[in-house]
């Protein structure tokens, strides 16, 4: 097997087994935590998140693979996969405090900390791969609108 599709591989099935870490925080259908929420009409349907997360979470391994077939003998590559890292551990972090602790602020506390860095990744990867930076964009822009989101929810829920 080509060793750059494994890489890419790898980094798909890392950033999934994240998607499914973030997923055991995440209310079953019904639940009264997120039922009982006051969410914008704009809000939206629920099912709608898990396959917008898949295809995110698959791009982002794809990224994260574009990357790291550079070498990680370079500064560079190192220092953008130590971001990559950390903002995946922040994307799960917003689950547990949003989902987790029930704490829509929590959550908004953490995905402005998540938000800053997917931008600090995506600089640290357009310095190696453009493709891999380009790739995080629709990430990026879907927390922005979770982020205007989650302080929407906030506001409706003091």
């Amino acid at each position: 097997m080509n060793n750059k599709l494994l890489t890419a591989g790898l980094c798909v099935a890392i950033c999934m087994l994240f998607a499914f870490a973030g997923s055991l925080f995440t209310p079953e259908p019904g639940s009264w935590y997120y039922t009982t929420l006051n969410k914008p009409a704009w809000n939206p349907p629920d099912w709608l998140f898990p396959p917008v997360w898949t295809v995110l979470f698959v791009l982002m391994g794809v990224s994260l693979s574009l990357v790291l077939n550079v070498g990680m003998q370079q500064k560079e590559v190192r220092a953008g996969v130590m971001l990559f890292g950390l903002q995946l551990l922040l994307n799960l972090g917003w689950s547990a405090s949003f989902f987790g602790l029930r704490s829509p602020l929590a959550g908004f506390i953490e995905i402005l900390v998540l938000w800053s860095g997917i931008v600090a990744t995506i600089v640290a990867f357009g310095r190696v791969s453009r493709p891999a930076a380009l790739l995080l964009v629709p990430y990026l822009c879907w927390v922005s609108f979770a982020s205007y989101l989650n302080f929407t929810i906030l506001q409706l829920n003091p």
